[in-house]
């Protein structure tokens, strides 16, 4: 009776499971070619098993600890630095006052989100130039001499983070100021008539209403930590870099696009997908047992 009853929200739903169903499940009867020496003239059924074989190519790569560390160092770097990036932007956007300046704030913060992938790389090349680059110019006149930002290994995975959150904050606060005009007011009335300043009431009151906001966000953070995007590692990417940059994702597209090796970069990309649903269920289970906060 519901769903008769509501049939036409069920019928606007039909397109989403229609795009879930073609777009994210029946690409996944192409995972088997993983466990195959693909041949594109056989197909993918007509091509011959051959079990874990390119799992323990994969495994047994003297690349294989440099791609695992380097994409593990960038998924933890991000985590660390960039998620309470945003929970603390909106805390103090929060505070403010002013309407006109709080919006301003926002547009500024917001602004970087739109920009694309491909002009984000391209500003980072301008500003961090070592021959113009204004950033290396004020490092020049300080030290005597510009920093490699570019080709320096050491310095690849810091530039990469960093510009990410520079460009993701704003936008990535957003979420969480929502969660923060859910706050009941007269929490914040009875605090202050307790005599609670400023501080007291974000850290009693606010990060505890945001909180299980925080922790679902954080799960799913987890379940990405080997999710390092493609296209920005491989536009920052160079061969005197490569030591830090090269990543799964990089590597995936090398062997499967470039060399044509397609059961291999299946099982790399698999064994990436693999790892980064058991983090995100062990992330789930850690968190729903110590706040009763969780996904499922």
């Amino acid at each position: 009776m519901r769903v008769r009853r509501n049939w036409d929200l069920y019928v606007l739903l039909l397109p989403v499971i229609a795009f879930f169903i073609v777009f994210e499940y029946v690409p996944m009867y192409g995972v088997q070619i993983a466990f195959k020496n693909f041949v594109a003239t056989k197909g993918v059924w007509g091509s011959p098993w051959v079990g874990l074989r390119h799992f323990e190519r994969f495994f047994e790569s003297y690349y294989f600890w440099r791609l695992l560390l380097n994409t593990l160092g960038i998924g933890l770097y991000q985590l660390i630095v960039g998620f309470p990036v945003p929970i603390v932007l909106a805390l103090l956007i929060n505070e403010v006052r002013s309407r006109t300046f709080s919006r301003f704030v926002q547009t500024v913060t917001y602004a970087p989100h739109f920009l694309s992938t491909v002009v984000m790389v391209g500003l980072i090349l301008i500003f961090l130039s070592p021959e113009t680059g204004l950033l290396n110019r004020i490092v020049a006149a300080v030290r005597g001499e510009p920093i490699p930002f570019l080709t320096e290994p050491a310095w690849f995975k810091s530039v990469y983070v960093l510009s990410g959150v520079w460009q993701q904050m704003g936008w990535s606060s957003i979420i969480y100021l929502a969660a923060l005009t859910g706050i009941d007011p007269q929490l914040h009335e009875a605090a202050r008539v307790d005599g609670a300043n400023r501080w007291r009431r974000i850290w009693h009151i606010n990060l505890p209403g945001i909180m299980p906001t925080v922790t679902i966000l954080l799960i799913l953070n987890m379940g990405s930590l080997l999710g390092v995007g493609f296209e920005k590692v491989y536009l920052m990417q160079n061969p005197l870099n490569m030591p830090a940059s090269d990543v799964i994702a990089t590597h995936v597209y090398r062997k499967g696009i470039i060399d044509g090796q397609y059961s291999y970069s299946a099982a790399v990309g698999l064994f990436n997908s693999v790892v980064n649903f058991v983090l995100l269920v062990a992330v789930n289970r850690i968190a729903r047992k110590a706040n009763d906060t969780s996904l499922w």
